[in-house]
């Protein structure tokens, strides 16, 4: 007959204790030794970078979407600039026109098309700038010069030269503008 051993006792089955390292105890609290701690710090710092860059990124594409909608207001500034002084040589020759009678049919047809011309850059957002009479404002108009006035108050408009014009709400070009220096002064002063 053959000697069997007796089964294993249910205490021999669990593992035995892994020694501690040496120098180490769990109530050191040291967290660059806990690498849970030091994975959370991780976690933590990668959150917030991830955070950060997802507020950039929006940040971004909200800054490119006004800078698009910008370009697309203000698509029409170069060809708008070049003819504007073509309205203005186009009203110089209206008032030549004028000259000859306002029955004219030359000067019929050319004030249609100054209309429709107006209209057009209406249409486009570009308004025109009007300066005679108004206090002198150096973002709107640009002084040529000035003149003495019994009439017109100092700092104020006498007459506009070259017509200004803005576009929607940038300034495209200045009006040109006489101010009033105010009354003449008389030599017995």
């Amino acid at each position: 007959m053959k000697k069997t051993s007796p089964e294993p006792r249910e205490e021999d089955k669990i593992p035995p204790p892994v020694p501690a390292e040496p120098g180490y105890s769990s109530t050191d609290g040291d967290a660059t030794d806990d690498p849970v701690a030091s994975l959370q710090g991780d976690l933590d710092r990668f959150r917030d970078l991830a955070l950060r860059t997802q507020a950039d990124f929006e940040n971004y594409k909200k800054r490119a979407a006004r800078e698009r909608d910008e370009g697309i207001k203000y698509a029409n500034r170069s060809l708008l600039e070049r003819l504007v002084p073509i309205v203005d040589n186009f009203e110089l020759g209206l008032s030549a026109a004028r000259e000859e009678g306002e029955r004219s049919p030359i000067y019929s047809g050319m004030s249609m098309v100054l209309k429709q011309l107006n209209d057009f850059l209406t249409a486009n957002g570009l308004e025109p700038i009007d300066a005679v009479g108004k206090q002198f404002d150096p973002n709107l108009h640009e002084a040529i010069g000035h003149e003495p006035s019994n009439k017109v108050p100092e700092g104020r408009v006498i007459r506009q030269t070259r017509r200004g014009y803005r576009l929607k709400d940038r300034l495209l070009r200045p009006a040109a503008v006489v101010v009033s220096s105010g009354a003449a002064r008389s030599s017995n002063e």
